[in-house]
Order: C-alpha cells, then structure tokens, then sequence
C-alpha cells in the first residue's frame, strides 16, 4: 500500500528551469518528510530540510548574482525568513525534543506548505523567465499535466 504524500509534488509547481525545478521537488520531498515522519524522526528531518533550504537558497542567490536578477534583494529577504524560523526551531530542538517544540516544528511545516506555492509562482518564476530570457531571448514554456482525479 502507497501512502499518498501530505506535500505532493504537482506540475503546477514546474517553471520550465530544469535545475531550479529539480531543486523545489527536493523542496517538497524534505517538506514532506517533516510532516510525515516520526516524532523521534523529526529533528533529523528538520535538519535535512535546513541542509537543503541553505543549498537551495544559495543556488538561487548565485543564479541572481550571475544574472543581475533586479528582484534579488525582495527574493532573498524571503529567503532569509525562512533560514531564520529553521534556526529558530533548530535551536528549541538542540535544547531537547519536547511536545511543545514538535507542534512548533510541524507548524513550521505546515507554514512552508502554504508559503512554497505563492514564493514558486511570484518570485521563483520571475526568475526563471529572467534567466530564460538572458540565455534564450524568451521564457520557458512549460507543459503541465492534468492533475489526476482525487481517487486515483
């Protein structure tokens, strides 16, 4: 039996930059991990995800760089947000696992989950038709599949 993921990766969420696309699946797999695994499994996950929001939001700041995205500092402030509440519940957990910095730490979760979306669409996909149109002369075209009904 597959167990269907709390944080499904979907092709709305593709913007046609293939590194930045493989990037945000990581994105929501390592979301999807702090909110389905263990209790005594989520410091780990918490860790794997911070692991993985400095790499990729230092990525994203190095194509900005390389660009001379006009957007940047908007973007990384962002970013810079979220590194700031992983810490913060980094830290709660160095001090020791409790049920109170669990539910902190799965709200922090749940909060990516809501933020991911809208920062895909607004600031990501800015990005990615701004390199596109740097390196190509236009943006991305991006095919989409159609969403499965909810039963399959």
């Amino acid at each position: 039996m597959t167990t269907k993921p709390a944080f499904p990766w979907t092709d709305a969420y593709a913007l046609g930059y293939q590194p930045m696309d493989d990037t945000h699946r990581e994105f929501v797999e390592t979301v999807n991990a702090m909110l389905t695994c263990p209790d005594d499994g989520f410091q780990s996950a918490l860790d794997a995800f911070a692991t993985h929001a400095e790499r990729h939001f230092e990525e994203e700041k190095a194509w900005m760089d390389k660009t001379e995205f006009p957007a940047k500092e908007c973007h990384i402030d962002e970013h810079n947000a979220v590194l700031k509440s992983v810490r913060e519940v980094q830290q709660m957990f160095a001090a020791g696992a409790t049920p109170r910095s669990l539910e902190i730490g799965r709200g922090l979760a749940a909060e990516l989950v809501r933020w991911f979306p809208g920062h895909a669409d607004y600031l990501d996909s800015a990005l990615a038709q701004w390199m596109g149109k740097r390196a190509y002369g236009g943006v991305p075209v991006v095919f989409r599949r159609n969403p499965l009904p909810a039963d399959q």
